[in-house]
């Protein structure tokens, strides 16, 4: 990044007001608020090795059938609350929720805009010390201003989102998201309290030498992806080929990593889970704006682009393909040629 200063996130969120003119500067205000969720997380986070009573799992089980982790909730309660102190949040879609939570004060029935947010993702990694992170969605309400929002303002495909981001809670903090303006990161320098602009213009590498699955489900891959894992394997000095297997389990962890060096994330259908693990509203959307405006693409890996899929369900799970343009259509290749002869 070549800049005479550092830029903070509130002065770039400043900056780039002017191409949202319908805005009015709320949006900015948005992102700020987010901002100060994410510090404070961040700060929880770090102690977590030290605040016994904040790590392992909550008598909860999530509306995905997940033991919530008491980091879970509490980065749930942190953002709900930072949203709605935001004034122009009139609700929110969680992971942590089964339904929809609507702000009704006053303030709040006005709000322009709707986030869709998993609080706290790969929060299983944290008594491990593994990376995890925040992942947020943002729409423009479709429902009267001054009503409640209904499930439909959250329904919308992702094409209709005006933000996304996320937070990693790693080696370093860092805060990357899109108005669909390109995908720009900030690093968090605690001695200051700030997010500091460090990537001004991220663009993932169009082929990369990492894939990102969870081998240990391979015998219940599809069998386009099975082909996939092992074109990966094999050696080609053209393609520099074999790649290398690398998988977190956090979402944000191994999609920040291909980001940045190049690779492919798959998270297929399987027997267990028919349609796919990973939710569209607040894990692949908002994944899915920020891959393909660094220049990749994310797709169900039958061809369907995830941002046009319409949501029928605040929790809706789909099959997701995302990362390097060419290993993204290299994967969907194998998928078409074992789907058409498994239709012949």
């Amino acid at each position: 990044m070549s800049t005479s200063r550092i830029l903070t996130l509130n002065e770039v969120i400043i900056q780039k007001q002017s191409a949202f003119p319908y805005a009015k500067g709320e949006l900015s205000r948005l992102l700020s608020h987010i901002g100060l969720a994410a510090k404070i997380v961040n700060n929880k986070v770090n102690k977590a090795g030290l605040e016994t009573s904040i790590i392992g799992a909550n008598d909860l089980v999530n509306i995905q059938g997940e033991a919530q982790q008491k980091l879970d909730a509490y980065a749930d309660d942190i953002f709900t609350k930072a949203l709605q102190a935001s004034g122009i949040v009139c609700g929110i879609a969680s992971e942590e929720n089964d339904e929809i939570i609507i702000f009704d004060d006053d303030l709040s029935l006005d709000g322009d805009y709707v986030i869709c947010i998993d609080p706290l993702d790969g929060s299983s990694n944290i008594d491990v010390n593994v990376s995890v992170g925040t992942i947020f969605s943002v729409y423009r309400r479709i429902s009267p201003h001054g009503q409640k929002v209904t499930n439909e303002d959250f329904l919308q495909p992702g094409i209709k989102q005006v933000a996304a981001g996320y937070i990693i809670y790693g080696s370093s903090t860092m805060l990357v998201y899109t108005t669909g303006l390109g995908t720009t990161g900030f690093t968090y320098d605690p001695s200051i309290g700030e997010f500091c602009m460090s990537h001004y213009y991220m663009v993932t590498p169009k082929s990369g030498k990492i894939y990102s699955i969870n081998e240990g489900n391979y015998v219940n891959f599809p069998q386009g992806v099975k082909q996939y894992i092992k074109h990966c394997q094999e050696n080609d000095a053209d393609t520099n080929r074999p790649y290398t297997s690398r998988y977190i389990g956090s979402l944000v962890a191994d999609f920040h990593r291909n980001l940045l060096k190049g690779g492919i994330y798959i998270y297929p259908k399987t027997a267990s889970a028919p349609n796919g693990k990973l939710r569209l509203l607040y894990e692949c959307n908002p994944i899915a704006f920020l891959a393909e405006q660094a220049g990749g693409l994310a797709t169900d890996g039958y061809g369907n682009r995830i941002l046009e899929i319409k949501p029928t369900d605040i929790h809706q799970r789909v099959s997701f393909f995302t990362g390097s343009r060419n290993m993204v259509e290299k994967a969907e290749e194998f998928m078409r040629e074992c789907t058409d002869e498994k239709s012949k």
